[in-house]
């Protein structure tokens, strides 16, 4: 360690410019990793709310949520700890005073006595049909506040916001809770006289299930959330990306740190005749590139965590520090290991060739 901190603070500027391509490749990796967790979490925020072991499709929907439909009588033949019905669609909805201002969301019918209700932030909860309580997000980042009259634009329909929950968004989209009631308007129309008690796409449960209609498809909430449109191609395709960017870091370094050794070949051979040996020199090798990579990522996190801080709340980005800790060791430890080329070319080091 001594000589590993000597020779960095006797060549300032070329160890700092590996600091500064790790720090480079860390921002990177690690604001890349903050965008894929943000996503991923905007496709299943509203599912995770839930806290539910499973789910229970129609066996003719191929695990789409969308496509199922079910008798809600059929719930009373499901034995579970907690059970819960679920109807789903997305819509467009724009302002009564505003009618260019459209935003794509999903519609969650549920009753509201069921544990699939949301928590208020703010209003109330849904009690009479029309009404609706939304994702906190359409407040803050499109401006709309409890008692505004919203429309839809498949059918014209009027609803009211009367409260708003957090975490509550579906495949990106935020999600508007509301009675089966006013989920039938919102899916035919009030135009459409509906005979019968309505379908719905899902039920939900708690605890094991122990029995449930033939008909009806179990699946665990993690199957669930993995068979969601586009959810699974898009953590794989940011998975593939940041494995990548952490080997190239660790390649970057490993040829800068290869570079500086064989610039050094004489003097280690000096050291060497010295009687200092070849374990001592790889350690301090070791030693050096633990401290660069180290300082890299603790700066390139650093200013992550910063950036975070100024992003516009549109920005699909989270930070999970368990999650960045992770990656950051891991480009550390690969970073090491591709120093150790560097301490094979030591290892075979001949004093008196290197001396010439």
């Amino acid at each position: 360690m001594f000589l590993a901190l000597n020779e960095i603070r006797h060549s300032k500027l070329r160890y700092a410019l590996v600091i500064g391509v790790m720090f480079l490749i860390a921002y990177l990796v690690f604001f890349l990793s903050g965008l894929a967790y943000g996503l991923a979490q905007e496709n299943r925020m509203a599912v995770d709310k839930w806290k539910a072991t499973d789910i229970l499709l129609s066996d003719k929907a191929n695990d789409t949520l969308t496509l199922s439909m079910i008798d809600p009588n059929l719930v009373d033949e499901v034995t579970a700890k907690d059970t819960a019905v679920l109807a789903q669609t997305s819509s467009i909805i724009y302002k009564q005073s505003d009618k260019n201002a459209k935003e794509n969301v999903s519609f969650f019918g549920i009753e509201s006595d069921q544990f699939l209700k949301p928590n208020i932030i703010e209003g109330k909860n849904f009690k009479q049909k029309g009404e609706v309580v939304a994702d906190i997000s359409l407040k803050d980042q499109k401006n709309y506040a409890v008692g505004d009259k919203i429309k839809l634009a498949t059918n014209e329909e009027e609803l009211t916001i009367v409260g708003f929950t957090d975490n509550a968004r579906f495949s990106v989209s935020p999600v508007l809770y509301t009675s089966l009631d006013t989920f039938q308007t919102v899916r035919y129309g009030s135009s459409m006289s509906i005979q019968q008690k309505p379908s719905v796409n899902a039920i939900v449960t708690r605890g094991k299930v122990q029995d449930k209609p033939a008909s009806l498809q179990k699946l665990s909430i993690g199957k669930f959330i993995n068979k969601l449109p586009g959810y699974s191609a898009q953590v794989l395709t940011f998975g593939f990306m940041i494995g990548f960017l952490v080997v190239i870091a660790a390649v970057v370094i490993g040829i800068f740190i290869y570079v500086l050794t064989m610039q050094k070949i004489a003097i280690f051979g000096v050291m060497k005749a010295q009687g200092i040996s070849s374990q001592y020199i790889a350690r301090s090798v070791i030693a050096q590139t633990f401290i660069l990579a180290f300082t890299g990522v603790a700066i390139g996190f650093l200013a992550t965590l910063g950036s975070a801080l100024v992003l516009p709340s549109a920005v699909p980005f989270q930070s999970n520090l368990l999650f960045f800790s992770g990656i950051g060791i891991l480009m550390i430890i690969v970073a090491i290991i591709g120093a150790l080329f560097s301490v094979r070319a030591i290892v075979k080091i001949d004093p008196l060739k290197a001396i010439g």
